[in-house]
């Protein structure tokens, strides 16, 4: 059980907190984040589509400019940390040479999640792949500049048909159907009923798009729609769902837009979960297509890497793989293109390497913000105290564990979770249940306020394994 991706960006608060007024400071490449341990970096890596070159030239990045880490952000993106402040030119520099850096206006807008396993097994509609580096041309298109425009959190979804993805709650989602084409949704503004209790849920709008050489076309539009209805709205809305009512994007305008380009759309009705319920993502172990290759699917303790480890990823992909690496939302690496010893082999080496390939190891499901030493709000060593927890518990349980070293709860899962809230003293352990768009999180069932010592035993009686 991967640990389901974030469906509230890191430090969020709610629009009526007036979020949408502050400026948007989300870090990127270009603009480096001051922590503690240094200043952060975060490369935007659209479908978390990486060639073994680039792993290669991230590694020799952390381990010469950073701490010698990487981390993977519940977007696919990577995180480079203990930087120098002074060191950014040289890191841009790298990094353009690489190809990870195409524009430097789109560097923080290019977020984009893919489904990590299209064109791998049987469960998708369509290579989505292909779809990712196509919008992400799109977005970077110099010659209008205008998605530039867009915040650092507003993100697109590629869905090959199978629903990873498309559950993310995106602010453009692209769902492959059969025989080609995509159904393009977005939130629209926030309603009320009584089937959810009262909570917020989002009203949508869906419109197939008929061809699939224009979704990423569409895609993109999409996002043009949307800063449309925010210079419209007078507002600094950062994602879909902060628009007012009244400003919200409307099926009618965007099918305008969209024909205006070309693009053959249909009205469509939603008849699949609702978004925001986050299933898993590719469960750790080998993946066997209808080819008869093999993928590996890895997912990465934390979401935190070392330089070694990241090479030898890049290392099996360029010698038994494809040559490709795809860093996935729940926070793991599939390499694709292997044969079946050569599969197995990689698998070996990794488990040797302390990635895991086991889909029943103890750290899936389980996650945990920075904490100390890269935070200064952290009231604790919260990965330090994971690891302990998931050597005390060697049963992954049913529900997913975060823990986070302040009310912050930077990067935590949506959906229901084990809330282990470092207190100073201790630890808060909670079940809790964050409504996918509501902004903000609501806490049940309070199992215990425990020693760092006592915390492993309280979360495994939380997510239901003792």
């Amino acid at each position: 059980m991967p640990l389901p991706p974030t469906t509230v960006p890191p430090g969020d608060q709610s629009p009526s907190r007036r979020r949408s007024e502050r400026d948007d400071a989300c870090p990127g490449a270009l603009r480096l984040h001051p922590a503690d341990d240094g200043a952060l970096a975060r490369v935007r890596v659209p479908g978390g589509l990486l060639t073994t070159h680039q792993a290669d030239a991230l590694a020799r990045v952390a381990e010469e400019l950073g701490d010698g880490r990487l981390d993977i952000t519940s977007r696919g993106n990577l995180q480079v940390r203990g930087l120098d402040a002074g060191c950014g030119a040289e890191l841009a520099g790298r990094l353009r040479a690489a190809g990870l850096l195409p524009s430097d206006r789109h560097e923080r807008v290019r977020n984009v999640v893919a489904s990590p396993l299209c064109g791998l097994d049987d469960a998708g509609h369509a290579d989505v792949a292909a779809w990712a580096r196509e919008l992400d041309a799109a977005v970077c298109d110099e010659t209008s500049g205008e998605l530039s425009a867009l915040s650092g959190r507003f993100l697109f979804a590629l869905d090959d048909g199978r629903g990873d993805v498309a559950a993310l709650g995106a602010d453009v989602t692209l769902i492959a159907t059969p025989g080609g084409g995509a159904v393009l949704r977005m939130p629209g503004p926030a309603c009320r009923s009584e089937r959810t209790e009262g909570r917020d849920t989002p009203d949508s709008i869906e419109l197939w798009v008929r061809e699939a050489g224009d979704v990423p076309r569409a895609a993109a539009l999409a996002a043009v729609e949307f800063l449309a209805s925010v210079r419209a709205s007078g507002t600094r809305a950062w994602r879909v769902r902060e628009l007012p009512a009244q400003h919200a994007v409307a099926a009618d305008g965007l099918a305008t837009r969209l024909a205006a380009a070309g693009i053959e759309t249909v009205r469509t009705v939603r008849t699949d979960p609702d978004p925001g319920l986050s299933p898993p993502g590719p469960a750790p172990g080998l993946v066997t297509g209808s080819d008869g290759r093999l993928a590996v699917s890895v997912a990465v303790p934390l979401g935190r890497v070392s330089a070694a480890q990241w090479r030898l990823l890049a290392t099996l992909a360029s010698r038994g793989g494809s040559g490709e690496l795809r860093v996935t939302p729940w926070r793991g690496v599939v390499l694709p293109g292997f044969s079946p010893d050569g599969g197995r082999t990689a698998s070996g080496e990794l488990s040797d390497a302390g990635l895991v390939t086991d889909p029943a190891s103890p750290w899936l499901g389980v996650g945990a913000c920075t904490g100390r030493p890269g935070c200064a709000k952290s009231l604790a060593d919260v990965r330090a105290d994971a690891a302990r927890a998931v050597a005390g518990d060697r049963r992954p349980g049913s529900l997913p564990v975060y823990f986070s070293g302040c009310e912050r709860r930077c990067g935590h899962p949506g959906g229901r979770w084990v809330d282990a809230l470092a207190t100073g003293a201790g630890y808060r352990v909670t079940v809790r249940e964050v409504p996918e768009t509501a902004g903000a999180d609501t806490g049940a069932d309070v199992t215990a306020d425990v020693t760092a010592e006592q915390v492993a035993d309280a979360v495994a009686a939380a997510r239901g394994t003792r």
